[in-house]
């Protein structure tokens, strides 16, 4: 099956300035944007974001395109949540992070996010009812926020309102870029 062509598709990704799991963010971003689609990388602050390996070792240096609080959340087709821990521990105490989920949530708009980024949907309230998978260590706090947690590489839930994908490690980012890519194309 070939990638879809996602030309004049808006992604927002959205993360810390330090701790972001580095493949989490930066392979979703090239595959994305060798794709066509315009994607926007927000942080905290305009200072480079300092991504992990394995929450631990260095990674690559991301330049954000803008703030989490600078973000017009209706000018994206989808939103991003990449994971690593002290990025999504982070990530669910940020306003600006927590008021851009819901705004997705709210209008209908699919939001994705893999390993520990499903942390910032359960703070922003848009697991109730859903189905969806994260790093193993996030299954009780999603059954604990009403959701049903499952251990499968991608779950894509279109039981409600927005559309939710979720993975669980970099090692599942095959098929979750795969699903993210249907669900842009409106697959």
């Amino acid at each position: 099956m070939t990638d879809p062509d996602l030309n004049g598709r808006r992604v927002l990704a959205i993360a810390t300035n330090y701790g972001v799991e580095q493949d989490e963010l930066v392979v979703p971003v090239e595959h994305l944007r060798a794709r066509g689609a315009h994607v926007d990388v927000a942080a905290v602050s305009d200072e480079p974001i300092e991504t992990l390996v394995g929450d631990k070792n260095p990674g690559k240096t991301v330049s954000p395109t803008t703030t989490l609080a600078d973000v017009d959340a209706s000018a994206y087709d989808l939103l991003l949540v990449p994971g690593g821990t002290l990025n999504a521990d982070s990530l669910r105490l940020d306003g600006d992070a927590v008021t851009i989920v819901k705004a997705f949530a709210g209008s209908g708009r699919p939001i994705a996010a893999i390993c520990h980024g499903p942390w910032a949907l359960v703070e922003a309230g848009v697991v109730d009812g859903r189905r969806l998978t994260s790093y193993a260590s996030l299954a009780t706090d999603i059954r604990n926020a009403g959701g049903s947690w499952v251990d499968q590489a991608v779950v894509r839930d279109d039981s409600g309102s927005p559309v939710l994908v979720t993975s669980r490690t970099p090692k599942d980012l095959d098929p979750f870029l795969g699903e993210v890519g249907r669900v842009l194309a409106g697959t």
